[in-house]
């Protein structure tokens, strides 16, 4: 064991809080089902584990009792309490906080507990620090049970085992205050950074707006005059294009089926080709020379679902992309699940250079209809059945244009619009995606565009980077700040202090000279 500085004694934290009501050093709360809204400021609410948070009390995040409920005073929430969550995933269960002021009214639920330091040993905000210490999360996460990391409960009888370091009480006055002053340093440089962050999404915004209004592109378009195409004529283009493209796949198809018959029928049938469906088109002139906005399912395929086959790390012929692999704009394929696929199921889910994959259905309607671009490595992969496939079919429509437009406020605005939620999950449908109107110019405006963009979005994504990993550097300082805390390293030690063995021991004496509560009969009211 680690010799300890002077005056400190390490202790078990069942040691160094108040009995409550209920005689015990823990109060669990209460789960009552509640109204989805939070509670009014004259209502009793309870308050739910997103309140807790590392360091921090949110008392908004509450649920309004049902008035049809009687509240229960003895799980009130008080200033001066250290909150617990006990019951949840992995990274939720075992947050703990200091409630520094609250509200009336607001009762613990049931994935959570109280405990109240002893103030004659043990300052309320030196514990709410050291239980968010690393090395503290590590030994309470070994306390942790349960079958999976979705669903873990820490126990009273665990948690009471924690060891907790405990200094003399003016020691632990001094580490909090050195403490909060080096964290509220951090914190405006957390601040500052994240500030940064919001700034680069709203110029990401911005930029999008600004080249699918033409207005980027606006220079460009009067050096170039003999490269647009008057709106109308674009649109009967596309039109042209799309019942040719028909004609001829027609065309192959009784070819093929005349070669079928003619060689005995052997192997199986050419599949006849679908008529792409009546879309209806409202062509807008967009006031800019060469613009025009028409429906997407005028220049792609029909959109193409993936497949649900069961997919593992562990084998299989074929590298298969789910929502994971969704990247910002581009695949991810560093967590690449595999299965097996025979030969007309490989080409069925096949992805080609061009292709877009987008999310179909997912509980976030954020993430509904966020594509990613195929490039030439991704081509050996195949996709799964939450996403959905499209497939540039018309000379009028670069898909590097495509993956950008998708990612424009507006054009979000239609998808998440036509998405349907059914049991908090957001869908939408091949067909929805085809009446989805984009913003289309001249195929040699829209290289411009990307050109400019993919310049631009790649900056910003550097800057976005580096805030990022910053803000990973202000998290490992403060676990930093803390260690040296809680090793005695941060503050000097004063001889004139108490030292805590003769805290606890004085408080051991009143312990055991108050009164037992009286235990109730099994049963009893």
């Amino acid at each position: 064991m680690t010799e300890l500085p002077t005056g400190w004694v390490e202790t078990q934290i069942s040691e160094l809080v108040e009995l409550q009501e209920n005689g015990k050093p823990f109060q669990q709360g209460w789960s009552p089902q509640c109204e989805s809204r939070p509670a009014e400021d004259d209502e009793w609410g309870v308050v739910k584990t997103t309140a807790i948070q590392h360091g921090e009390f949110w008392a908004h995040e509450n649920k309004a009792l049902p008035t049809n409920l009687d509240p229960k005073p003895l799980i009130e929430i008080k200033s001066g309490d250290v909150l617990m969550t006990c019951a949840g995933p992995r990274n939720r269960c075992g947050v703990a906080c200091l409630v520094k002021t609250t509200r009336n009214k607001l009762m613990m639920s049931g994935k959570m507990y109280r405990f109240r330091p002893n103030a004659e040993a043990l300052n309320p905000q030196f514990l709410s620090y050291f239980i968010g210490e690393h090395e503290t999360q590590l030994r309470i996460n070994e306390m942790k049970t349960g079958i999976s990391d979705s669903g873990l409960n820490l126990t009273h009888g665990r948690f009471a085992l924690l060891p907790v370091l405990v200094p003399p009480l003016n020691e632990q006055r001094r580490i909090v205050d050195k403490i909060e002053a080096m964290f509220e340093r951090v914190d405006k440089g957390v601040e500052n950074l994240q500030a940064a962050r919001a700034a680069l999404g709203l110029y990401r915004q911005s930029l999008l707006n600004s080249a699918f209004e033409g207005r980027l592109t606006a220079d460009w378009r009067a050096a170039n005059a003999d490269k647009l195409e008057d709106p109308k004529a674009l649109l009967a283009r596309i039109q042209t294009e799309r019942e040719a493209r028909y004609a001829t796949a027609l065309h192959d198809w009784q070819t093929a089926l005349e070669d079928w018959r003619s060689g005995g029928e052997e192997g199986k049938k050419p599949a006849k080709p679908k008529r792409p469906r009546d879309i209806p088109v409202t062509s807008i002139d967009l006031g800019l020379n060469g613009w025009a906005k028409i429906p997407l399912g005028l220049m792609i395929d029909t959109p193409s679902y993936g497949t649900s086959k069961k997919c593992d790390y562990d084998g299989g012929a074929y590298g298969v992309l789910r929502i994971p692999n969704i990247g910002a704009g581009r695949i991810d394929a560093t967590d690449l699940k595999k299965a097996d696929f025979d030969d007309n199921e490989a080409e069925q889910y096949s992805l080609i250079e061009g292709d877009i994959l987008t999310v179909r259905s997912n509980g976030s309607l954020s993430i509904v209809g966020k594509p990613a671009l195929v490039t030439a490595q991704d081509t050996g992969n195949l996709f799964a059945g939450y996403l959905i496939r499209i497939r540039a079919n018309s000379d009028s429509l670069r898909p590097q244009y495509l993956a950008h437009i998708m990612t424009e406020p507006h054009i979000r605005g239609q998808i998440e619009a036509k998405a349907k939620s059914t049991s908090g999950v957001n869908n939408i449908s091949a067909k929805e995606l085809q009446d989805v109107n984009i913003p289309i110019c001249s195929p040699a405006e829209q290289t411009e565009i990307t050109r400019i963009l993919d310049e631009r979005l790649s900056a910003a994504d550097t800057m976005k980077a580096e805030i990022d990993d910053a803000l990973k550097r202000a998290e490992v300082l403060r676990q930093s700040i803390l260690k040296q805390a809680f090793s005695g390293k941060l503050v000097p030690q004063d001889p004139d202090d108490e030292p805590a063995a003769a805290l606890l021991a004085r408080i051991k004496v009143e312990r055991e000279a108050a009164p037992k509560a009286k235990r109730k009969k099994r049963g009893a009211a």
